[in-house]
């Protein structure tokens, strides 16, 4: 194998699609996906390749040191991409210890593992951490956030992001390691866990179930298809130079309120309904603490020095995601029902 790449966090939203990515487009390559396989990591999003030749599935924690050294001696991993990550805003306001631990801790934790299993020798090794915009704050004008902006993290969870990016800069820093940094919008498309705005409310439309929208619906997201965020962890993986930041983004931003509408038209057309009637679901509801007011990438650097783009725009990628949830009420019924978490005990252990 030409190389052996270990992906945490492989079996969630995003890093499912980059497994999978990479699995058919690199045979040459060993993919290891760790995941601790907590409420959001689904090995149902990875049927398709489970059973690929140059893919192993490892059900570990980066808390858990001992079981990361074990998986780069066994499997002689030669580079990271790390995804990793309690990610849920809501979660982070309840349990911000939790986001501590995986994000902070666990990040520390893989980087000593992979510094001590590389023994200094970084020239053929990458640790590629993948990281969230939230890191920057919130835009309170007609601003974009560049690689360049200040952090300002406002909740928990992009304090802790925030956090982890500081500590793989300072890996590089400090001892030399090659790292790269990504940050990231709002991703959606298939897959995602119904916890977030999109699959919650496709799922709620379709179970004639109230739309709980913060505050006024106002604050703005830039969105990005999943599969396109694959695309760029794929380009600065290969093409990004050691030590940058790449900023992703959708060059496309939409408020909240104005993409439950979307959905909500878009559910009445595919389920026959008369126009209107899902937007009588929606139910405004307190606003989050510290809800941050809009965010929005710059991704021109990522597009003029890599090349990478995204390849849909909204109105396509909604379409594309909403026929997929339709398509797959098997997958959304155990996720939902939590029936998903047997996988791993059916297909993985004896």
């Amino acid at each position: 194998m030409k190389k052996s790449i270990l992906i945490t966090g492989g079996a969630g939203f995003i890093g499912s699609h980059v497994v999978k990515l990479f699995v058919e487009k690199y045979p040459n390559y060993q993919i290891v996906n760790l995941d601790a396989l907590t409420y959001a990591g689904n090995l149902e999003n990875l049927r398709e390749i489970e059973g690929a030749s140059n893919y192993k599935f490892v059900k570990a924690d980066i808390q858990d040191s001992k079981s990361l050294e074990k998986i780069f001696n066994t499997y002689q991993i030669s580079d990271v991409i790390h995804l990793a990550a309690e990610s849920h805003v809501d979660r982070s306001i309840t349990d911000p210890l939790a986001f501590v631990m995986t994000n902070v801790i666990g990040t520390v934790n893989l980087l000593n593992v992979a510094k001590a299993a590389w023994k200094e020798n970084y020239h053929d090794h990458l640790f590629y951490h993948v990281s969230t915009d939230e890191v920057y704050g919130s835009l309170h004008d007609d601003s974009y956030f560049l690689e360049t902006t200040a952090y300002d993290p406002q909740s928990p969870y992009s304090a802790s992001k925030a956090s982890s990016d500081h500590f793989v800069r300072a890996y590089a820093n400090t001892y030399k390691m090659r790292t790269v940094v990504s940050n990231c919008s709002n991703n959606y498309g298939p897959n995602h866990f119904p916890e977030k705005l999109i699959p919650l409310c496709i799922n709620n439309i379709k179970n004639n179930k109230p739309l709980p929208i913060y505050g006024k619906g106002e604050n703005v997201r830039d969105w990005l298809y999943v599969k396109d965020h694959a695309r760029a962890i794929d380009t600065v993986f290969h093409k990004g130079k050691a030590g940058e930041t790449y900023n992703i983004g959708g060059f496309n931003e939409w408020k909240n309120i104005d993409i439950v509408r979307l959905l909500c038209k878009k559910m009445d057309e595919k389920l026959g309904r008369e126009p209107g009637t899902s937007e009588q679901l929606i139910t405004f509801v307190k606003d989050r603490a510290g809800h941050d007011l809009r965010y929005a990438i710059d991704a021109t650097k990522i597009q003029k020095e890599l090349g990478w783009e995204p390849s849909l725009q909204f109105e396509e990628g909604i379409e594309i995601t909403i026929d997929w949830y339709l398509a797959n009420e098997e997958w959304l019924k155990n996720v939902t029902t939590g029936a998903y978490q047997d996988y791993y005990e059916q297909h993985y252990t004896s």
